[in-house]
């Protein structure tokens, strides 16, 4: 038998984010685009108004409302901006918890700042948790990632997806020294949790119902409130769990 961590269902990473509510140079106020090279990432809206921009090889450049009871999700490589209508609140279901934080994330800054690893770093980390230096630098980050982005979008809406696929490129380059920690994130975050599936299927068929009685109830609160992520103020969940005996092979 081997430990892992029980997780929330399927693995799954789970944030509440508040639109950051700052113009941007093109007059719209709203978080910092990005895309995702491995995750799928979903928007359950439960509060105000607003927009997710998207920017994808197939689609181009498309709008769609955010408004309380709407679920949007995009899948990898999906350039997303929340753009804030008023009041925007979500919560924030992400594919592979952890690996957001691990890399997979990567800011629509300029070509430049993409092509140089540690300009790109500087670019991308905060000084500081909390206070002014922080919200600064949040405000920063964001603008420079609206630069670039506002850059892509241009390229798409005259038809050209070069400049998209060439960020992509340097996305996969820029992440490629943190992929090694994320395998095992996935192995023991998503997959074990679709393996305990299997497991369970297999038992019931067999008549087992063992499984059943290890059943538990967990419970959580934010960890961390009003921190600044890549779309708004974020209340965080670190979700550690309990590890539990996992009896497949």
């Amino acid at each position: 038998m081997t430990g892992i961590t029980d997780p929330l269902p399927g693995g799954v990473g789970l944030s509440h984010i508040s639109a950051y509510e700052w113009e941007a140079a093109d007059g719209v106020c709203g978080g910092s685009p990005h895309l995702h090279l491995a995750c799928t990432e979903a928007y359950v809206v439960t509060g105000g108004r607003g927009a997710v921009q998207t920017l994808t090889v197939e689609d181009g450049y498309v709008e769609t409302p955010l408004e309380p009871g709407a679920v949007v999700w995009f899948s990898p490589g999906t350039v997303h901006r929340m753009v804030q209508g008023g009041g925007l609140k979500v919560t924030v279901l992400m594919q592979n918890s952890g690996l957001p934080e691990a890399g997979d994330a990567v800011f629509t800054f300029p070509s430049e700042v993409l092509a140089d690893a540690e300009a790109y770093t500087a670019a991308a980390t905060l000084p500081a948790k909390e206070g002014p230096e922080a919200d600064a630098a949040a405000r920063r980050r964001r603008d420079l990632a609206v630069t670039g982005y506002l850059e892509l979008r241009e390229a798409l809406e005259k038809g050209d997806d070069g400049p998209l696929r060439a960020f992509h490129q340097a996305a996969v380059r820029l992440a490629g020294p943190k992929m090694a920690a994320w395998e095992p994130r996935w192995r023991d975050g998503a997959l074990a949790a679709a393996q305990r599936t299997g497991d369970h299927l297999a038992a019931l068929a067999a008549g087992d119902p063992a499984h059943l009685a290890r059943a538990r109830v967990r419970a959580s609160g934010p960890t961390r409130q009003g921190g600044y992520g890549m779309c708004g103020r974020r209340d965080e969940y670190e979700l550690p769990g309990v590890t539990l005996p996992y009896y497949g092979e």
